[in-house]
């Protein structure tokens, strides 16, 4: 993040690359061109709470001033209207001090945006009849078990629970010893060297609280792996990423060494390059590597099963369970209310009604994905910076003003 000061903003202006929107017209092409110029020049600082009304009018931004004060080289941006892609464009540089700028086609990592993949696994596995939401999950796992304690003596753990942050798991990062290498799913889930993270073990009353749990997700990918006979990427390649044409997704890392020159490189808090700290053989919660691209095409085919439009992956019914709020969220974790779905957080109700998830990565990596599924509305940002988060919350009102999404409350 650091090295690109005035060079990022340059390279912003001159080195950018956009997908065109579809052939709908000289017109829509120039609404488009006005929306981008908007959003280029309309970001706000982001302070959480409800402006008094008396306030003076904020002072509007650059994004490329924005990109250099969070020290952030690169970012990409996917957006939907009416369930197709208006437009996508990559901006900065994969990696600072390198010349090779972001385009639409540039890898990133999803991060814990991963987890709206996972949970749509999960929903396609029970609309084949092969999964229930709130059956114990020790009855789908073959390769290991939860270990029953006196925590699951009055509730079991549920796909319901863990899709959730309700099963009673451990908030935990996945560290490892580079010594010996990279873990395996086993490793992690038992916490056994290299592995060294907390492992999968429920420390309370399943459904009785909300605790953010990566390993949750793990166990997850255990169950679908262990029910499929598949590797989770083949499993994600078959039922999601073939039939939606989104070929650049993969949860393998490092990638095809032909791919590697188009990879985001992750960036700390002064703007440094570090080396991507992605993970081994547990991916669910947030091995995804992909473009904002091919997750808006994920995010649009949720939004027209949503709507009944479509059924390719997933059943309306399962689309609406994923978007029903299963509890509501401390508002202070982003700033604003939120609710908790099944793989997604939730925000409004009716025609305002948006399923979203952040997503961040060790050293220095960040997602976020807003979709408005009544509208067909929403928007993919991806970062290669640690400070990306606070970015993208002030780049998504920009795009919200642009393009006629409902007002944040």
């Amino acid at each position: 993040m650091k090295k690109r000061v005035a060079v990022v903003v340059v390279l912003v202006m001159i080195c950018t690359v956009a997908i065109a929107p579809s052939q709908t017209g000289k017109e829509k092409d120039s609404q488009n061109a006005l929306r981008i110029r908007a959003v280029e020049n309309g970001l706000v600082e982001f302070r959480p709470g409800v402006p008094a009304s008396d306030a003076p009018p904020p002072k509007l931004w650059a994004l490329a001033e924005r990109m250099t004060l969070h020290k952030i080289p690169g970012i990409s941006i996917a957006v939907i209207d009416n369930n197709t892609i208006a437009w996508a464009k990559g901006y900065g540089l994969l990696k600072a001090g390198n010349p090779l700028p972001v385009t639409p086609k540039s890898f990133f990592e999803a991060a814990s945006t991963s987890k709206a993949v996972t949970a749509a696994l999960v929903m396609h596995f029970v609309d084949k009849g092969k999964l229930t939401l709130d059956q114990d999950v020790n009855g789908y796992l073959k390769s290991w078990n939860l270990a029953e304690n006196e925590w699951t003596k009055e509730k079991k753990v549920t796909l319901r629970y863990l899709l959730t942050h309700q099963a009673g798991m451990p908030a935990t990062n996945f560290p490892h010893d580079e010594t010996i290498g990279m873990p395996t799913l086993l490793q992690v889930l038992k916490g056994e060297l290299p592995a060294k993270n907390k492992p999968a073990v429920v420390g309370s009353v399943p459904g009785s609280l909300w605790n953010y749990s990566n390993i949750g997700y793990v166990v997850i990918q255990q169950i679908l792996e262990d029910i499929a006979g598949k590797p989770f990427d083949q499993i994600a390649r078959e039922v999601l990423f073939q039939p939606l044409g989104m070929t650049s997704s993969t949860f393998v890392y490092p990638l095809r060494k032909d791919l590697r020159e188009s990879e985001a490189v992750p960036h700390d808090d002064q703007g440094k390059a570090c080396l991507p700290a992605m993970p081994g053989g547990a991916v669910a919660q947030g091995g995804l590597m992909t473009t904002p691209t091919e997750l808006a095409l994920f995010a649009i085919e949720l939004m027209r099963a949503f709507q009944g439009k479509s059924d390719r992956i997933l059943s309306q019914k399962s689309v609406q369970a994923m978007i029903h709020k299963e509890l509501d969220l401390d508002p202070r974790m982003f700033g604003f209310p939120l609710g908790e779905g099944l793989g997604v957080f939730l925000q409004g109700t009716g025609k305002e009604l948006s399923f979203l998830h952040p997503g961040s990565n060790d050293p220095g990596a960040t997602s976020w994905l807003v979709a408005y599924p009544e509208l067909g509305k929403g928007a993919i940002i991806m970062t290669n910076g640690v400070n990306g988060d606070l970015f993208s919350l002030e780049i998504l009102p920009a795009l919200g003003k642009a393009h006629g999404w409902p007002p944040a409350r």
